[in-house]
Order: C-alpha cells, then sequence, then structure tokens
C-alpha cells in the first residue's frame, strides 16, 4: 500500500471484511458497511471498492463452492491480508493523534 492514505468508505470496507471473517462477501460487505455508516451504498460502489482494496493489496479473493440450492452459485469470499491489518493499525494510530487533544503520544 505505500503511504497512500485509506478513504473513509476504503477504511470503512477493509475494517468490514475483518469484522465479518468467514462471511465477508460483497453483499455481506455491503450490509455492514451501509448499516454502520447509516448511507445506503451501491452494490456497484462496493465491489469497486473492494477491487481496489485487493489491487493494493490489502485484500484477497477466493471464489467459494457453490451454495447448495438448486442454481445455486459461487461466492467470491474475500479475506484481509497482512498488509491490511498493518494498514487498518496505522489508520487506528493516525486517528489517535488526530483526537489527541492533550498533545501526549497515544502508547
Amino acid at each position: 500500500m505505500g503511504t497512500q492514505p485509506l478513504g473513509g468508505l476504503e477504511l470503512a470496507v477493509l475494517s468490514s471484511v475483518a469484522r465479518l471473517r468467514d462471511e465477508a462477501y460483497g453483499l455481506g460487505v455491503r450490509r455492514d458497511v451501509s448499516r454502520l455508516r447509516g448511507h445506503d451504498y451501491s452494490v456497484g460502489a462496493i465491489y469497486t471498492t473492494l477491487g481496489r482494496l485487493e489491487e493494493k493489496g490489502l485484500l484477497r479473493s477466493t471464489s467459494t463452492d457453490p451454495i447448495p440450492v438448486r442454481g445455486g452459485r459461487s461466492r467470491r469470499q474475500f479475506h484481509i491480508s497482512p498488509a491490511g491489518r498493518a494498514a487498518l493499525r496505522g489508520a487506528e494510530r493516525l486517528a489517535a493523534r488526530m483526537w489527541n487533544v492533550d498533545g501526549v503520544e497515544p502508547a
């Protein structure tokens, strides 16, 4: 990822994938991010962001076996990478510094 900061939606999507773990599919991520941010995001916005995070090396994806219903399709499951975890920790440290009104560095 380098030193390029994450945008707000990127950070929300990345943290959602980390939180959802094995349930981190596109529509599940969309529901989670929309609920937490109080905005109904389009499927396209979420999948575009997931793709961008994957290109940056912060996420990886795998295709699952088809779901066990007639005509069931496989799903694309997302997983956070070590670089993605590091990016989340960096964003957390940055937020702590920004909210630090006492001038003392957080631990």
